[in-house]
């Protein structure tokens, strides 16, 4: 049986992504032979040689003014002398990632791509949602996965005069848990392929 570890990096100001983040990680853990590692942005900082090692790392950030947050930007950029001019340490290794914002759509999309090429640059396998959107019809409710419509990572919607007790809602909670499942599934498959090669 192959074990497989996935990351969860993450930065969150009031907490609300931070929900979000522990989601993943129960999603993550929801499959047989995976386990996560929780890390906020400055805390993997300290970590290079453990998440050298893991199987993939999924990216979480607030969105702010349609971008990744200040905090999540230093992380990013301290990559490039601690993974990037070391080797590509984190080439091949499985990539997702989630973000929430005030907004329904808030510009998520455009700090999901941001995510999307920061992977890419690191030559990460980018893994997608594989839920179709909900909650477009007449029959779509609040409570659907996929809620705000997303594919290419799990997007969350926070209140902004709501706490993160409360926000965001369980629906996108569930949808971030199932982004934490399929990246575990995703790189399960893939340690059992390399396995009986």
């Amino acid at each position: 049986m192959s074990n497989v570890q996935i990351a969860v990096i993450y930065h969150s100001t009031y907490g609300h992504t931070a929900r979000q983040a522990h989601a993943v990680r129960a999603g993550v853990e929801r499959v047989e032979g995976a386990h996560a590692l929780l890390l906020t942005t400055e805390q993997a900082q300290a970590r290079w040689d453990d998440l050298a090692q893991v199987d993939g790392i999924i990216f979480g950030t607030p969105t702010y003014m349609a971008s990744v947050s200040a905090a999540f930007k230093t992380f990013q950029e301290a990559t490039s002398p601690a993974v990037l001019s070391k080797g590509a340490a984190w080439q091949n290794k499985l990539a997702a990632g989630f973000t929430n914002s005030g907004a329904h759509a808030g510009d998520k999309l455009a700090t999901l791509i941001q995510l999307a090429l920061f992977a890419a640059q690191h030559g990460m396998h980018w893994i997608n949602m594989a839920l179709p959107p909900a909650n477009n019809s007449a029959t779509g409710s609040e409570r659907d996965l996929n809620r705000l419509g997303f594919w290419l990572g799990a997007g969350a919607q926070s209140n902004v005069d709501q706490t993160a007790d409360t926000a965001p809602p369980e629906s996108d909670l569930e949808t971030a848990s199932h982004l934490g499942q399929r990246v575990a599934q995703v790189a399960l498959q893939m340690a059992r392929g390399r396995a009986n090669q």
